[in-house]
Formats: C-alpha cells, sequence, structure tokens
C-alpha cells in the first residue's frame, strides 16, 4: 500500500509538473512544432492569417492566403511606413504578372503588327489571372510573364467590357502561382493608405503609394456604360499599371488599377480602379460562362426627353413586350390626296422608373435592370396617355 501511495503522489507531482509547463510553455512548444511553411530563405508567415470575408452569393470564392514577411532584425532601420510598404510588396509581388498583347492590323504599307503591356494578378493555383479588359482587348495574342521571368501563352476566358475586367488563363504548375487575397472595399475611407503593384514602361512588378483621394467616382468604360463606385488615388500610375492590383495595408487587393486623368499620357497625381467588391461578384460567371449574365428588360431604343425614356424598340416577345410595354407605332395620315407614314409619339410608353427609382438616361435604366437577377419581377413606371401606369416585368437574360 505504501508503494501505491509512493506511485501515486510521484505521478500526481509529474501530472501537476506538465500542466504547469504547458501552461507557461505551450505557445512557444507549439511553435517549435510547426512546420516551415515557405521556401524562401528569411522569410516566414504572418502570425495572424489573413481572414477571408464572408461568402456573398454569386461570389467568387478565392483563397485566404497570408502575407510574407521579413524578419523584425532585418527591418530594425526601417520606420514603421517604411516596414508595411516592405512587408506588402514581399508578400504579394509575386502575385502580378507582366502582360504582353499582339494584334495585327492592316495599315497603309500592309499588315502591321501593334503590341501593348499591361499588368494582371494570379487569383487562383489554376492559373486565372485577372487583368482590365482594356488590355487584352481586340489582342491575338496574349502572353503572360510570372514574376520568376517564364512567358506563358494565355488565353482570353472572360471579358466584361462594362466593368473593364478581364480574365486570362495559362497553363503553370501550381506551385509557381502565387494568388492574392482579396479584401473588402466596401468600407474605405478617404485618406487610407494604399499600395499599387504594376508594370509601368513594362519595368516589371513596381511599387507605388499614396491615399484614397475619393469614393464613388464614375468612370466610363469602352463600351460607353459607366463603371460606378470608382476609387480615386493619387498613387503614381503610368501605362502599363492597368490590370494590377491596389492593396491596403495588410497586402489585400481592394481594387484593379485601371486608368489616369492626365494630359500628357502620364501619371499626374489622380488614378483610378475599379472596386474589388465589384469585380468578385462577375469573377464566377467570367470564368464559367466567358461573360456576365444579366438581367435585361427586352426594350432594344429609348429616346431622351425631360420627361423620361421613350420607348422606341422593343425585342420582339421579349420580357417588356410580354408585359404590355408600348413601343412608339407608326400611323398613316393624309396630306393632300396622298398617305404618308409618320411615328406616332403619343403612342409610345414612357419611361420614368425601375422600382420606384427614377431614371434618366440610358446608363440609369440598365444599372437598375441589372441589379436584378433573370427572372426576377421589376416595377416599371411609364407614363402613359399623360398617366402614371405601373407595369411588371419578368425579367430575360442578356
Amino acid at each position: 500500500m505504501a508503494n501505491w501511495k509512493s506511485i501515486s503522489a510521484h505521478l500526481l507531482t509529474a501530472t501537476m509538473t506538465l500542466a504547469m509547463v504547458a501552461l507557461l510553455f505551450g505557445g512557444r512548444l507549439g511553435a517549435q512544432r510547426q512546420p516551415a511553411v515557405n521556401q524562401i530563405p528569411g522569410f516566414r508567415r504572418l502570425e495572424v492569417p489573413v481572414t477571408p470575408k464572408p461568402a456573398r452569393p454569386g461570389d467568387y470564392q478565392l483563397p485566404a492566403v497570408p502575407s510574407l514577411t521579413i524578419p523584425p532584425e532585418l527591418l530594425k532601420n526601417a520606420d514603421a511606413d517604411e516596414q508595411i510598404n516592405i512587408r506588402v510588396y514581399q508578400g504579394v509581388n509575386r502575385s502580378v504578372v507582366n502582360i504582353t498583347t499582339a494584334s495585327e492590323a492592316t495599315g497603309i504599307f500592309g499588315d502591321e503588327t501593334s503590341s501593348g503591356t499591361g499588368s494582371g494578378f494570379v487569383i487562383d493555383t489554376q492559373g486565372h489571372i485577372l487583368t482590365n479588359y482594356h488590355v487584352v482587348e481586340d489582342a491575338e495574342s496574349v502572353q503572360v510573364t510570372l514574376y520568376d521571368g517564364t512567358t506563358h501563352e494565355a488565353r482570353v476566358i472572360g471579358a466584361d467590357a462594362s466593368n473593364d475586367v478581364a480574365i486570362v488563363k495559362i497553363q503553370a504548375k501550381a506551385a509557381d502561382l502565387y494568388p492574392v487575397a482579396l479584401g473588402d472595399s466596401s468600407g474605405l475611407l478617404v485618406g487610407q493608405k494604399i499600395l499599387a503593384l504594376g508594370n509601368p514602361f513594362g519595368l516589371e512588378r513596381t511599387l507605388t503609394t499614396g491615399i484614397i483621394s475619393s469614393l464613388d467616382r464614375s468612370l466610363q468604360a469602352k463600351n460607353g456604360r459607366m463603371i460606378k463606385g470608382i476609387i480615386q488615388t493619387d498613387a503614381a500610375i503610368n501605362p502599363g499599371n492597368s490590370g494590377g492590383p491596389l492593396l491596403n495595408t495588410r497586402g489585400q487587393v481592394i481594387g484593379m488599377n485601371t486608368a489616369i486623368m492626365s494630359q500628357v499620357g502620364q501619371s499626374a497625381g489622380i488614378s483610378f480602379a475599379v472596386p474589388i467588391n465589384a469585380i468578385a461578384r462577375i469573377i464566377k460567371p467570367l470564368i464559367e460562362h466567358g461573360r456576365v449574365i444579366r438581367a435585361d428588360l427586352g426594350i432594344t431604343r429609348v429616346f431622351t426627353t425631360n420627361e423620361g425614356l421613350v420607348v422606341l424598340g422593343l425585342v420582339e416577345d421579349g420580357p417588356a413586350e410580354r408585359a404590355g410595354i408600348h413601343p412608339i407605332q407608326v400611323k398613316v395620315v393624309r396630306y393632300g390626296g396622298a398617305l404618308v407614314r409618320k411615328l406616332d409619339p403619343e403612342s409610345a410608353d414612357i419611361l420614368v422608373a425601375i422600382d420606384g427609382k427614377p431614371v434618366h438616361n440610358v446608363d440609369e435604366l440598365l444599372t437598375e435592370v441589372e441589379s436584378h437577377a433573370p427572372g426576377q419581377v421589376a416595377k416599371v413606371t411609364v407614363l402613359r396617355g399623360g398617366r402614371t401606369v405601373e407595369i411588371r416585368v419578368t425579367l430575360g437574360q442578356s
């Protein structure tokens, strides 16, 4: 019995000792057991990983990729702001690619080849890369150069001129692809520090910094549509930066650099970026369908007046026609002894609102319609014969 009591006492003492060790040093022991997470000498993952934002319907879910950081002893001579710049660059620069395009056209001296350059960034390990639509528009060949200098043939698999966004795909080893981490552009503030990465004038993976100068700007896309919610910054953006990522201080992408305002075609301290939330909503349809499937009202032509949008044409058997919206009609009138056909403005409905929101031009009309999904019902308000009529339209798709 004495031996058993002695053994029990020893076991109790050992258990309490182990518990104290675990309590005092458990964190450090756990850290010692962690395997290496990166093969670049002198670099390690951030201790606090990037937390992915909640999924939204239709969003393309990118992996949460922690940024890299440099050991503190290597940053002892850098101030706090410089440390942010260095850490973000080291974490994201391998995600940025250089895009070169070529196209042929017939000139006065015969066939001529034109080339262009831009930027892009890797969004997954399957080889999908985001860039601007205007970077690859009309390109007959697209080449992507990765951070390690290797060049890959690419093909455009999806494009949306209305948001100036395109996706190209390359065949590359997953180990050679470093996806970005997406941030959230809905909570941005004027004055917030931002960083831009890209290839101005072909100078690969160049970092510039600045602040958010304004929010909710509008920018006209190549197809004439207005891109809304644009981020304005003072970061130095030049030709070749288009399609590169705009980053917050955590190294998360909050936008895509797309344009500058300049009299000379170079940086003048005013640059614009498409917000990442607008891009994230369309990545999935671009990859799966090659285009963005949008709701469609079935109206082909309108004429803008002070009262509203006069309906000039409808898609045959389209949503608007089936719902009973009236386009302008042709009437026959007699002038002297001749019968003349002429348009009858009084016969056309004048579209004034969608779901109670006034629409004054084509862009506002499309914006309100495309805020719905195909198959949803929109309440269209029209003026007909001097009175207001509300018509429920089951939207199609385009």
